[in-house]
């Protein structure tokens, strides 16, 4: 595997994405989920989001929440560490209080994306374990009693045993405070000690205790997650406080200090209490409404889960579902969700199946095999959605198979994504029984019914004939002539899989024997980078080309080229667009190989290379047939 490559695709994408949201002092903060990147920005007018979309790295684009989020895929964390990189940004650049105001709703979703983000990727594992450990007990293939179980269950369980602490620390750094103290805290709630004086207060003959004179209530705050939520914010905003009045050379550990001496009393008082409450009302609320129509509620879960997907709005959900463990050990809500998930993955496989585009055929297989496991926005912003009618079978097909499933009463009792594996995680420790059934029923009608509407209806006939409409009479043709003198090679040969793949268009490759680019046609320069490594112009007979000089060169931010016109300018073939020194480039260690790129390549019926090895300025270098 080429790790050198990839790292440089990434760092190119990440700058891109970076100019994209308007730079790196317009980005607030930075996180990331399983496949977007999630940015507050100062100003979200400064954003290209139109630009961001035609990056071939970038799946979709997103506003939503207050968050602009960028979807690049399964690497996401690879771009995020990128972007931090090459921005400078240190851990995403804590959020900052610069004046804007946003509505609570907003807020909402920003706290609860960047509390639980991080924890994401483990949190899936430990629930995916679960299940297989629940699994292994239901086919006898473990005992509850052995090493093996007891060794497995405390990797799986620790997280969820431990979650104030973990959440401690993402909290602290969401509000912006020392993630330590806050994670202390967390483990205070914890403390074998506090968890014995718990269960010790359960006895009938239990001697009641106080603090200073203030009776003390003991609850079990283990997998609790409200509470320490709380709490962080509570620390968090007295720490400045304490950071403005205390000396700088006590201020590391009498800052600390009186964070916890204040806050853990406080909690266990007072914001324990209140938020188990609170715990305890959400939970019952949601269990009030599931209980009132289960099937009610399944349909319009499957139905919507990927709606609020889009928009990122399942965030807020993400709580209630924890909470829901933590309260009841078991939690209706996740289940519902399976057949959202199938029934995009079924609109996917059924468009696959139909479509004879070649493109949205390696699309959405690839898309299949991320939304099986969970990662449906690939299957969704690039293939379902775009074609409108798929997308609308799969939530017609998770509205079926929620139903079905709430019927049964299905739930989860670990937490993780939704994906295939949570099948495993529905298995009760009394083994198989008609909830398990039901899940695995609801989620195939899902599936198989968006699968045919999707294959049947799915796709515009254009699309799917066997044997295409013959083209219109090739009475239309262009004539693009070189923008560059140098060597021709097929684009197939050029060392950057963006542009060797085609995904950007038709076209060849130059490698340059003097270091300057002139028009191909009569048109205007529709886009000019503001490192003068790639211009792109659209001819009066509606050709749109791509020239960019070199590869990776957006690296060198400009230096050693120069631009001799600006965007929207009137060119003629031969006009001087850009200069460019070669020998330094080169120096620099980068490969000048000019790509020429017709960028609306599907309009035209035939992109013609001329067939010449070498080519002078302006002489004929590619026929364009409509």
């Amino acid at each position: 595997m080429d790790f050198k490559g990839n790292a440089m695709k990434y760092e190119t994408l990440a700058r891109e994405i970076l100019a994209g949201v308007g730079g790196r002092d317009n980005v607030r903060s930075l996180v990331h989920c399983a496949t977007r990147l999630r940015f507050k920005l100062r100003d979200n007018q400064r954003a290209d989001a139109a630009a961001l979309k035609k990056n071939p790295g970038v799946i979709m684009v997103v506003e939503s929440g207050g968050q602009f989020q960028v979807v690049v895929g399964n690497h996401v964390a690879e771009v995020y560490n990128a972007v931090n990189q090459v921005g400078s940004l240190g851990d995403g650049v804590p959020a900052d209080d610069d004046g804007k105001k946003e509505n609570l709703f907003s807020r909402f979703i920003d706290v609860v994306s960047g509390i639980f983000t991080p924890l994401l990727g483990v949190m899936a594992a430990s629930g995916i374990l679960k299940g297989f450990l629940a699994l292994s007990l239901a086919c006898g293939w473990l005992l509850e009693s052995s090493g093996t179980y007891k060794m497995l269950f405390a990797a799986s369980d620790a997280l969820f045993y431990f979650l104030p602490i973990m959440l401690g620390y993402t909290a602290g750094k969401k509000f912006g405070g020392n993630p330590f103290i806050t994670m202390a805290i967390g483990g205070a709630l914890t403390h074998p000690l506090m968890m014995a004086a718990f269960n010790a207060a359960q006895q009938p003959d239990a001697v009641r205790e106080y603090f200073f004179g203030i009776p003390l209530t003991f609850i079990n705050y283990s997998s609790s997650v409200i509470p320490i939520i709380f709490a962080a914010w509570v620390s968090c905003r007295l720490e400045p406080l304490f950071n403005r009045v205390i000396h700088s050379a006590l201020r590391n550990f009498v800052t600390p200090l009186l964070c916890l001496v204040i806050t853990v009393p406080l909690t266990f008082l007072l914001i324990g209490p209140a938020a188990t409450w609170l715990s305890h009302l959400l939970a019952n609320g949601y269990q009030g409404i599931y209980a009132f129509n289960p099937i009610i509620a399944g349909a319009f879960m499957g139905a919507m889960w990927q709606v609020c997907v889009i928009f990122g709005l399942h965030w807020g959900l993400v709580p209630l579902m924890i909470n829901n463990l933590s309260v009841f050990g078991r939690d209706t809500m996740v289940p519902l969700l399976l057949p959202a998930v199938m029934g995009q993955v079924g609109a996917t496989l059924g468009v696959m199946l139909r479509t004879r585009d070649a493109k949205l055929r390696a699309l959405a297989g690839s898309a299949i095999g991320a939304g099986i496991f969970g990662i449906t926005e690939p299957a969704v912003y690039g293939v379902t959605l775009p074609n409108k009618r798929p997308f609308i079978f799969g939530c017609i097909g998770g509205a079926l198979g929620g139903a079905v499933i709430g019927y049964f009463h299905t739930a989860t009792y670990s937490f993780g994504l939704v994906n295939i594996f949570t099948f495993a995680q529905i298995i009760p420790s009394a083994g198989f029984d008609a909830t398990v059934w039901g899940a695995i029923a609801g989620s195939l009608l899902s599936f198989c019914f968006a699968a045919v509407a999707s294959y049947l209806f799915g796709v515009a006939p254009a699309e799917t004939h066997e044997e295409p409409t013959p083209p219109a009479p090739l009475n239309r043709k262009e004539c693009v002539v070189s923008p560059i003198a140098g060597d021709v090679m097929p684009l197939e040969q050029v060392n950057d899989a963006t542009f060797a793949s085609g995904l950007l268009g038709k076209g060849v490759a130059i490698a340059p024997q003097q270091g300057r680019v002139v028009s191909p046609v009569a048109g205007r320069v529709a886009s000019l980078f503001k490192t003068r490594h790639a211009i792109g112009i659209e001819s009066d007979d509606g050709a749109e080309i791509l020239i960019h000089v070199g590869i990776d060169t957006v690296k060198l931010d400009g230096l050693h080229f120069s631009a001799h016109v600006h965007e929207g300018d009137r060119v003629q073939p031969g006009d001087l667009l850009i200069e460019f020194d070669q020998a330094a480039i080169h120096a620099a260690g980068f490969d000048t190989t000019t790509p020429i790129i017709i960028s609306n390549s599907d309009d035209y019926v035939e992109v013609l290379a001329s067939g010449e090895s070498r080519v002078q300025e302006q002489a004929p270098l590619l026929t364009l047939l409509r």
